[in-house]
């Protein structure tokens, strides 16, 4: 199976560290294309409208200030860099061994600066979203839509295909639409399905960790996917794929619903 996840908004910065290495990255072909965003963010975030150019808001200009000296910045595992909602429930740090080699193997992370990183590539913290339309670049996820279409579809043959992204990510790579399930999650309020955002990223979080905690190599079609995660979720929906769409995983959580109650191991 390949797992795609968006990365977080939010990111731990390493205290220290040596510097990224682009071609020690997963995918090294991608390395000429983030040297290119690198500089350009760096360049960008230099300027006095960066925040405007980068569509953050003021609290955020210490991380945009931080992006100007990326190519010196400590490095950490990308599992760890990530933080917020679906990596707290993802709980990298509390997987066995066995798991985490799972998680290297089949998580790919995609992001507005590197493309698209493996979970435990050595990267730094930064401040750059998928959305942005960069200075001298453009917008990101049409620039790289053309640039990660061949790595990444090279490592999705012969795979299940599971989408945890958000549309803005889902934008930059259109995975095989036959062999890739979406992830959707709504939960049931007052008789009507409603998306709810931070229940949805914890959800995702949670499926992944129940995933890599599979015996073998993860489930190779959309309905042993749903299988399994009706084990965790009974009402677990599936849409099957159409002729240009992937099939749609549907969680559907109960109106009681709380991150407290719902857990998997």
């Amino acid at each position: 199976m390949l797992i795609l996840l968006p990365p977080s908004e939010g990111k731990t910065r390493p205290q220290a560290g040596s510097p990224v290495d682009l071609e020690s990255l997963t995918f090294p072909e991608l390395a000429q294309h983030r040297e290119h965003i690198m500089r350009a963010l760096s360049e960008v975030s230099a300027q006095p409208d960066a925040m405007t150019s980068l569509a953050v808001g003021a609290s955020l200009e210490p991380e945009v200030r931080a992006n100007v000296d990326l190519h010196q910045a400590a490095v950490a595992p990308a599992h760890s860099i990530y933080s917020g909602v679906l990596y707290d429930a993802l709980g990298f740090g509390s997987l066995t061994p066995t798991q985490r080699r799972k998680a290297a193997q089949s998580v790919v992370v995609m992001s507005g600066l590197w493309g698209a990183v493996g979970f435990g590539d050595p990267i730094p913290a930064y401040r750059l979203s998928m959305g942005v339309d960069l200075p001298g670049v453009g917008k990101l996820a049409g620039w790289w839509r053309p640039r990660l279409k061949e790595a990444l579809d090279q490592r999705a043959a012969g795979q299940l295909v599971i989408d945890c992204r958000s549309s803005t990510y889902a934008a930059a790579y259109k995975a095989p639409a036959e062999s890739t399930v979406a992830v959707d999650v709504v939960q049931e309020r007052g008789g009507t399905r409603k998306v709810v955002s931070h229940f949805a990223k914890h959800t995702r979080g949670q499926l992944v960790r129940h995933l890599l905690g599979l015996r073998g190599p993860g489930p190779r079609s959309a309905t042993e996917l749903l299988s399994s995660a009706q084990t965790v979720w009974p009402t677990t929906e599936l849409v099957p794929a159409s002729k240009n769409k992937p099939a749609r995983l549907i969680i559907v959580l109960p109106e009681d619903h709380s991150f407290a109650t719902s857990s998997t191991s």
